[in-house]
């Protein structure tokens, strides 16, 4: 039985079908002199102040105004090879376009051009790929790959992306870095970068994160962190999302987007993509994309609560349980292309559109739609242009963050690989969307064009999870600065400015906000860890029998430390005066959910019993039992009423 599984796990993964877009058949040319009048995208010179944050679901800049990513990916300097035969061949690179480690095009038309075709067809930021050999490659690019660019001759591949992010942001364009791949090669299959660390360790990963973000520190129009590239299954792994071993996409990129905001750029947006593929892609065996859906059981909660944005991918040929392979690793699962509108629907909102829809969530952020695309004039088939259609319908629909897949190509008599919206000839001449052959024009026009939420960005309250699942879970900048308040227990507190409001009998989980109060914070402010029942009052015994853990009055319950399942300590912080009042209740838990009627912030705990105190109250002890055979885990927790 071992064999077979074996077997069938590598006959499907090496030939996995690469989940970034492959070309259609050519289709015939139509002259440029035939092209029909359109309307002016809308344009993407808007004026915008960085950096940029989060409120909610929406993305604003740093006046609190909506800045809608009305992106592109401009692809490349992660690298065009397919991994096989000579670099230097143009054949084996993918659909014969051969980047140079530059971004693509750059050997075919001068940067400013390029760079003012995103802005004519209504492109505000730039998703832009690297990999991580490309940091450390130090052999200059090749003339041919910069012909058009003669400044950028003799330069390695980072000080040619140095140069583009320049050009970018100078243009008024937002940037955001994408870590592609390990590799300098294509994407996406059984590639050896099918995770962060799967051709590096995660060590160098971070300090590659942490190098990129310091060395563009400055330049203020780089807004974003996008972590890596469609995590994936490789031959014999899957990526998890909260297992807490080396293979978990989840404690990864926590990790690393806190040491982005802490140690080298706290501006930045980060932006998690979620795992793209797990499992074998063979009929009777487990396989699926969970896209984002873990995140509704498990939500990151960064150091600063307004950093953290998701994204996803989503192409016709793939499904929710299709590789997007034909042949070898084929399954009879659905691609999206096959489903109905409605159904399309239904699934988009399950994989990850409700991470922005459900308002008041733990995981609430918004969710940028990070590739997405298809093919141009030479794709005819019904279904992959319907699926365009559809999926462009889904974006207005939503008011979603995109970015389309890819920006840039390459075109010879107007053939060629016609996925980009942009296309340069040898001879430098530009083929575009708009230039009336291009069946992808009215679409891209209506979602260019499409009325959104603009202008000011009321501030919301933000609701974040604790999950000291396997190691310290510290949101708080003022606790990590600080020595370790109960060395060797696992430790979880809440983001600066936030109050714990809720905790599970089991599973160690806990629920933060500044709902009500907004940010509850003294700057000089001190705190207290409590283990034992010193500040029980005479009188006040809130959980008679049980052990409790309360705070001193003036102090809110701001995170907990466990060793095992067992309550270790509370820690408290000190309020601004008047915050807080004194009138008090016990919710209990340890025989069912306590939360009240239409409790916010969502299942912070699935499967587990949890208490949560009022929107206008603050938490201000933990009650547990010590009797013989007790687990001391959380029984109930002492709310208090604000001020």
């Amino acid at each position: 039985m071992r064999g077979s599984f074996v077997g069938a796990a590598l006959a499907a993964a090496l030939l996995l079908a690469p989940l970034t877009p492959v070309p259609a058949a050519a289709a015939p040319q139509e002259s440029a002199a035939e092209s029909a009048p359109r309307s002016e995208p809308a344009s993407a010179a808007e004026d915008w102040t960085a950096p940029l944050s989060t409120r909610g679901r929406w993305i604003v800049d740093a006046d609190g105004d909506r800045f809608k990513l009305r992106s592109g990916n401009w692809h490349g300097a992660s690298g065009t090879w397919n991994g096989s035969g000579s670099v230097d061949d143009d054949a084996n690179h993918h659909a014969g376009e051969n980047s140079g480690r530059t971004p693509l095009g750059l050997g075919r038309a001068p940067m400013a051009e390029i760079i003012s075709g995103f802005q004519e067809i209504g492109i505000n930021s730039i998703r832009l790929p690297f990999s991580n050999e490309m940091i450390h490659d130090g052999v200059p690019v090749k003339d041919d790959a910069v012909a058009a660019n003669p400044s950028l001759r003799g330069k390695t591949p980072l000080q040619v992306y140095d140069a583009v992010v320049r050009e970018l942001t100078s243009a008024g364009l937002a940037v955001i870095l994408n870590n592609h791949t390990n590799t300098t090669r294509w994407c996406c299959g059984v590639d050896g970068n099918e995770r962060w660390n799967a051709s590096r360790s995660t060590a160098t990963w971070e300090n590659d994160w942490l190098f990129m973000a310091r060395r563009y520190k400055d330049n203020k129009r780089v807004v974003g962190a996008d972590l890596y590239n469609e995590v994936r299954r490789n031959i014999w792994d899957d990526p998890n999302w909260g297992l807490g071993d080396d293979h978990d996409w989840f404690a990864a990129s926590q990790r690393v987007g806190d040491r982005i905001l802490t140690e080298a750029n706290a501006d930045l947006l980060v932006i998690v993509e979620g795992i793209n593929w797990t499992g074998i892609p063979v009929d009777g065996f487990a396989h699926e994309r969970p896209t984002l859906e873990p995140v509704r059981r498990l939500s990151h909660t960064l150091v600063d609560s307004g950093k953290l944005v998701y994204s996803a991918h989503f192409y016709d040929y793939t499904g929710p349980n299709h590789s997007g392979a034909t042949g070898t690793g084929e399954t009879t699962d659905p691609r999206y292309r096959d489903l109905s509108p409605a159904e399309l629907t239904a699934v988009l909102n399950r994989q990850a559109f409700y991470v922005t829809a459900e308002q008041d969530q733990h995981f609430t952020a918004p969710v940028w739609i990070s590739e997405f695309g298809v093919g141009g004039r030479e794709e005819t088939g019904a279904k992959p242009r319907a699926w365009f259609e559809n999926f462009v319908d889904q974006l207005i629909r939503t008011d979603a963050d995109f970015a389309y897949w890819p920006l840039v190509g390459w075109h010879e008599n107007r053939r060629g690989n016609g996925w980009a919206l942009l296309h340069w000839d040898s001879s430098g001449g530009r083929m575009g969307v708009y230039d009336g052959d291009d069946w992808r024009a009215a679409a891209w026009t209506r979602l260019i064009e499409s009325p959104g939420r603009t202008g000011r960005v009321a501030p919301v309250a933000d609701w974040s999870m604790l999950s000291p699942d396997h190691a310290d879970f510290v949101a708080s900048r003022r606790m990590r600065a600080l020595p370790d308040w109960d060395s060797g227990a696992r430790k979880a507190a809440c983001p600066d400015g936030q109050r714990l409001l809720g905790l599970s009998h089991t599973g160690n989980r806990g629920l933060c906000s500044d709902v009500t109060a907004g940010p509850l914070l003294v700057p000089a402010g001190g705190h207290e860890v409590v283990r034992d029942e010193r500040h029980v009052t005479p009188g006040g015994d809130w959980a008679s029998g049980y052990t409790k853990l309360q705070c001193p009055d003036g102090h809110f319950l701001t995170g907990y430390s466990v060793r095992g399942s067992a309550v270790s300590a509370a820690l408290c912080t000190a309020a601004p005066t008047g915050k807080l009042g004194t009138a008090a209740r016990t919710v209990w838990f340890d025989r069912g959910d306590d939360r009240g009627p239409a409790p916010k912030g969502g299942d912070f705990a699935s499967g587990h019993y949890k208490g949560q105190c009022a929107t206008d109250e603050y938490t201000a002890g933990i009650a547990y039992t010590a009797r013989v055979g007790s687990a001391r885990t959380p029984d109930a927790l002492y709310c208090r009423k604000l001020a």
